[in-house]
């Protein structure tokens, strides 16, 4: 999914801006340099999906931190299937679904991004 893609490029290029908690703070630096030089979507964009994500962790934590592992820190499947314990077409279809469910939302609020 596209948005994803730009969205997670954005979340990785600039968590320097991201005011880190003092519990947070051995997690900087954490993001690989290879994913952080990718196209990304502008600052609104990249916030009404933020709000998407705060929405899906909220109710499905694991489909979240699926999408984040993906196109935020650019695991790939096999990655994903050694950590999660379990197949890479399983992780296929997860992500599928959660890509879905941002989707949906974003169809609900009927915001045009500028993105598309």
């Amino acid at each position: 999914m596209v948005t994803l893609e730009l969205w997670g490029a954005w979340v990785a290029n600039n968590h320097e801006d991201v005011v880190w908690s003092h519990i947070a703070a051995g997690f900087k630096g954490l993001i690989p340099s290879k994913v952080k030089f990718r196209p990304q979507c502008c600052d609104d964009d990249a916030m009404i999906i933020c709000g998407c994500m705060a929405r899906l962790n909220k109710n499905n934590s694991d489909l979240h931190d699926l999408l984040m592992d993906y196109y935020v820190m650019g695991m790939t499947f096999m990655m994903l299937a050694r950590k999660h314990g379990c197949s890479d077409c399983r992780i296929g279809r997860l992500l599928q679904k959660a890509e879905g469910i941002i989707d949906g939302m974003l169809m609900m609020l009927d915001i045009r991004l500028e993105m598309e």
